[in-house]
């Protein structure tokens, strides 16, 4: 793994000459605050203090039950995901049991069951549908994409298959995460 200096010489070096990274560029490397898209390296913004605490709202409600019922496994957002031509890193993830890895020790080599993405204030919305989508595309089976100003979640099922709720809805995991249920308004407490 290479130091953040060498990251920057990379990103530089990559953004000077017009030159792609490559996915085994990528994944060789330690790209704090990036994911990788078509080639291109994208800069993701720093998580807000309000981010954070939705983030752990989510993972202490979904967690508590994937764990309960060994389900398979959550991921925070340091950890990546191979989407076709795309190194993301999910703000949360579940992987079921039946489709973890193997080799657990590097990024993940197939798209998260749910993904889970937590809009941050410099996020334009074309982008975020436009991630939720490559999800699904890839094979993700479930998006929740969760909008603290507004405070809703848009629940992805396929490209024309989508529902806004609000804080008056409750969040399931339908059949990808079973059994699973969440008062939307504890998402933001």
């Amino acid at each position: 793994m290479l130091n953040s200096q060498t990251n920057s010489e990379v990103i530089q070096k990559s953004a000077a000459h017009g030159k792609p990274i490559t996915p085994e560029e990528f994944l060789e490397n330690d790209f704090e605050g990036y994911e990788y898209v078509k080639g291109e390296l994208v800069s993701t913004a720093p998580p807000s203090m309000e981010h954070g605490e939705i983030s752990i709202n989510v993972i202490r409600h979904l967690d508590s039950h994937v764990h309960k019922h060994q389900l398979g496994r959550l991921y925070t957002a340091e950890t990546t995901f191979q989407l076709e031509d795309r190194f993301v890193k999910p703000d949360v993830a579940f992987v079921s049991t039946a489709r973890l890895p193997e080799n657990r020790r590097q990024g993940s080599p197939i798209p998260p069951d749910l993904a889970i993405e937590i809009v941050s204030p410099t996020d334009k919305q074309y982008d975020v549908t436009e991630k939720a989508l490559a999800y699904l595309k890839a094979g993700t089976r479930l998006v929740w994409v969760i909008e603290p100003v507004a405070k809703t979640v848009m629940v992805y099922r396929s490209e024309t298959n989508f529902t806004l709720l609000t804080c008056e809805d409750t969040l399931t995991g339908e059949d990808v995460v079973e059994g699973f249920t969440c008062p939307i308004a504890q998402l933001f407490e």
